[in-house]
């Protein structure tokens, strides 16, 4: 049984945000719906809108991500258009269009929807984007190098111990299990 969904078109995002809320003793279950997307600079505003489309075809407590890639020297871009870019140029695209600031960061936008309210927690994570394609993992994961590592995501054993997925489902899960804890007494 579990306590909420997890709404997404993509499995990989399901997987590392189940096996990080097991940590804090949330279970998810997973829903594939292919959401309406609206177009915004906004990864928090894509967020809600995702969530709200997803709880009126679900009627169910739920979580959404939504995420991006921050290239500093091409000003924020791919940013909230992550997932075309990924499917249009991929990660060698990426790279060829960096010429020499490497500096990045990943932002992750948990958003909880249910009957009553939507409810955002934003994680973050600097970075670098290295000059080729290292490991494994999906997305952009073999060109990101997290701030203190020396691998991509993709190189990382661990890599969900520090994720900006991470630092977002670590906000939320505090914030629903005091919610939780706090309807039950």
């Amino acid at each position: 049984m579990s306590d909420l969904l997890f709404v997404s078109s993509n499995i990989y995002k399901f997987k590392e945000a189940k096996k990080i809320l097991n940590s804090f003793e949330i279970n998810i279950e997973f829903l594939k719906l292919d959401l309406e997307e609206i177009q915004s600079n906004s990864i928090k505003e894509i967020a809600i809108k995702k969530a709200q489309d997803a709880f009126s075809k679900c009627k169910k407590p739920l979580i959404i991500e939504d995420d991006g890639l921050h290239i500093d020297s091409l000003d924020g871009f791919p940013g909230p258009y992550s997932s075309y870019v990924q499917k249009t140029i991929g990660n060698q695209g990426i790279l060829n269009l960096i010429k020499k600031d490497r500096s990045a960061k990943f932002i992750s936008n948990i958003t909880y929807c249910d009957k009553i309210s939507c409810k955002c927690f934003e994680g973050k994570l600097s970075g670098t984007i290295s000059n080729s394609e290292k490991g494994k993992g999906w997305g952009f994961d073999p060109i990101f190098i997290p701030k203190n590592t020396k691998q991509t995501f993709g190189e990382l054993i661990e890599k969900n111990n520090v994720s900006h997925r991470y630092k977002a489902l670590k906000k939320f899960s505090n914030w629903y299990l005091n919610r939780q804890e706090s309807n039950d007494q």
